[in-house]
C-alpha cells in the first residue's frame, strides 16, 4: 500500500492521531493546568473536523472492505461537525469538580466511538461494517456511565450494553444466515447473489431487527428513554444524534446497495415500522415530565420521519435522509444545548421548571425555540425542508397514505413541542430558573446551532450537492 492508499483513511487516521496525543498530553500535563487537555483536545478535533471538508480521492482499500466515496464523505462531515458541537457544549459540564482529572477519558472514548462510525459507514464488507459497528457501541455504554456518582447513569449503561449485545447478536445471526446463503459478505457479491427466498427474507428480517435497536425504531426502542435519562445530558445528546446519525446513513446504504432484489418485501416491513415509530413515538412524547425522556421520544418519532426516506429506495429518498440528518443536528443538539446549560447551571430538567425561563434567559428560551419549531417542521426552518423532501421521496414512489400518515404525526410533534413553548414564554412562574451566562464555548456552539436551523432550510444548493453525490454509495 502506498501513501496515497492511506490517505483514503484521512479521516479515521486523524481521529487516531488526535486520540493518541490526547492520551500523551493528559500522561505527560502539568497537574496544575487541570484544564488544559479540554481546550487542547478541542482544537486537535477542531482540525479534523476541518480536515475533512478539504477535497479527497475517492476509491477502496483492502481488496474492497473499506471505501470512499462523495457521499461517505459527506455522511462523515456531518457526523464530524454534530461531534464538535457536542465538544464545545460538554466544556463547562467537564468543568464539574467532580469530573476534575477524568476530562480525557471523555474526549478519548468520545473519539473512539467516532472513528468506528466512520469505519462503518465507509464498509465495502460486512466484516468491517460489524467491527465498526461494536468500535462504535461498546465505548458508550462507559460514556453513559460517565457519571459515577448517580445510579441512574449506572443503570444506563448496565442497560446499553446489555441492549446492545442482545441486538448484536441477532444481528450477527442474520449475517450468518446472509453469509450461508451467498458465501460471501462483500456487499457487491451479497448484492449479486441474493435471491428473494424465504431463508433469505428471515436473514434480512434478523439484519434490520439489530440494526432497528441501534436507531431505536418501534418496537425495538424501549430501551431509548432510560438510557437517555440516565446518562448526562451531552451524552444524551451525542447518543441521540451522532449514534443514530451514524446507525441510519449505514443502514441506507446497505438497503439500497445490498437489498434492492428483495425491495418489495423489505418496503412493506418499514411502512408498518415508519406507522408504529413515528405514532408511537409522538403519543409517548406527550406524557414526558423530564426534557430527556421527552427528547428520547421525541428523537423516536423523528427515527419514524426518516424511514420515509428510506421506503422509495430512489437517489432523491438517500439524499433527502442525509440532508434530513444534517438538519437534525442543528435543530436537537440546539434543543440540547439548552437543556444541558441550564442543568448544569441549576440541575433541572423537567419541562416544568422551565415555567417563566423568557424572563430570566431570553436567549436561551430564543434558541430553544427555534430549535423546537425546526423539529416540529415549521417553516421556514430548516426542519420544515428536510420534513419536505422526505415526504416528497416517499410520495415519489405512491406512498400517499404513509405521507398523509406523517403529516398528522407532525400535527401531534406539534402540540407537544408547543408545551415547552408556553412554558417558557407563557406560563408565569414567582420563581423562575435564575439567570445566568454560559461559558463561551456553549455560546459558540448554540450559535452554530442556530445558524443552521436558519440557514440551511434556504441554501438549497446543499440538498442539490448531497443528490448529486449519491448516485454512487
Amino acid at each position: 500500500m502506498t501513501l496515497r492508499d492511506f490517505l483514503l483513511m484521512r479521516q479515521e487516521l486523524l481521529l487516531i492521531v488526535a486520540t493518541l496525543l490526547i492520551l500523551s498530553a493528559e500522561i505527560f500535563r502539568d497537574p496544575e493546568k487541570k484544564r488544559s487537555p479540554d481546550l487542547f483536545a478541542l482544537i486537535l478535533f477542531a482540525i479534523v473536523t476541518f480536515a475533512g471538508f478539504l477535497p479527497s480521492e475517492t476509491g477502496t482499500l483492502f481488496g474492497g472492505m473499506y471505501e470512499v466515496t462523495d457521499t461517505r464523505l459527506i455522511m462523515k462531515n456531518i457526523l464530524n461537525a454534530g461531534v464538535l458541537i457536542v465538544l464545545l457544549q460538554s466544556v463547562s459540564w467537564l468543568g464539574r469538580k467532580e469530573y476534575e482529572g477524568r476530562t480525557s477519558e471523555y474526549h478519548i472514548i468520545l473519539l473512539s466511538t467516532l472513528a468506528g462510525m466512520d469505519f462503518m459507514i465507509s464498509a465495502g464488507h460486512f466484516l468491517m461494517f460489524y467491527i465498526g459497528l461494536e468500535l462504535a457501541t461498546i465505548p458508550l455504554a462507559a460514556l453513559v456511565a460517565y457519571d459515577r456518582f448517580s445510579n441512574k447513569s449506572a443503570e444506563g449503561g448496565i442497560k446499553l450494553i446489555l441492549i446492545s449485545a442482545l441486538s448484536s447478536g441477532i444481528l450477527l445471526y442474520g449475517l450468518s444466515m446472509i453469509y450461508g446463503t451467498t458465501g460471501s459478505l462483500y456487499f457487491d457479491e451479497v448484492a449479486r447473489l441474493f435471491r428473494n427466498g424465504n431463508l433469505e427474507i428471515l436473514a434480512f428480517i434478523f439484519f434490520f431487527s439489530g440494526m432497528a435497536f441501534k436507531i431505536s425504531i418501534v418496537p425495538f426502542h424501549l430501551w431509548t428513554a432510560d438510557v437517555y435519562e440516565g446518562a448526562p445530558v451531552n451524552i444524551t445528546s451525542y447518543l441521540s444524534v451522532i449514534s443514530k446519525g451514524a446507525a441510519a446513513f449505514i443502514f441506507i446504504i446497505v438497503l439500497f446497495r445490498v437489498f434492492p432484489v428483495i425491495i418489495e418485501s423489505w418496503q412493506k416491513l418499514i411502512y408498518v415500522t415508519a406507522v408504529l415509530t413515528m405514532t408511537i413515538g409522538n403519543l409517548f412524547a406527550i406524557r414526558q415530565q423530564n426534557l430527556k425522556r421527552f427528547l428520547a421520544f421525541s428523537s423516536i418519532s423523528q427515527a419514524g420521519y426518516l424511514l420515509l426516506g428510506f421506503i422509495g429506495g430512489t437517489q432523491t429518498g438517500m439524499a433527502s435522509v442525509i440532508y434530513y440528518i444534517l438538519v437534525y443536528v442543528f435543530s436537537n443538539l440546539g434543543a440540547f444545548g439548552v437543556v444541558a446549560a441550564i442543568s448544569n447551571s441549576s440541575g433541572r430538567e423537567n419541562i416544568g421548571d422551565y415555567n417563566g425561563l423568557y424572563r430570566t434567559n431570553p436567549g436561551l428560551s430564543l434558541v430553544m425555540l427555534l430549535a423546537l419549531f425546526s423539529l416540529a417542521g415549521i417553516p421556514p426552518f430548516a426542519g420544515f425542508f428536510g420534513k419536505f423532501f422526505l415526504f416528497t421521496a416517499a410520495a415519489q414512489k405512491g406512498y400517499y397514505i404513509l405521507v398523509l400518515i406523517a403529516v398528522l404525526n407532525t400535527i401531534i410533534s406539534l402540540y407537544y413541542y408547543l408545551l415547552v413553548v408556553k412554558a417558557m414564554f407563557i406560563v408565569k412562574n414567582e420563581t423562575p430558573i435564575g439567570s445566568f451566562n454560559s461559558d463561551l464555548p456553549t455560546k459558540i456552539a448554540l450559535g452554530i446551532c442556530v445558524a443552521g436551523i436558519v440557514i440551511i432550510g434556504f441554501a438549497g444548493i446543499i440538498f442539490e450537492m448531497i443528490r448529486n453525490s449519491s448516485f454512487g454509495v
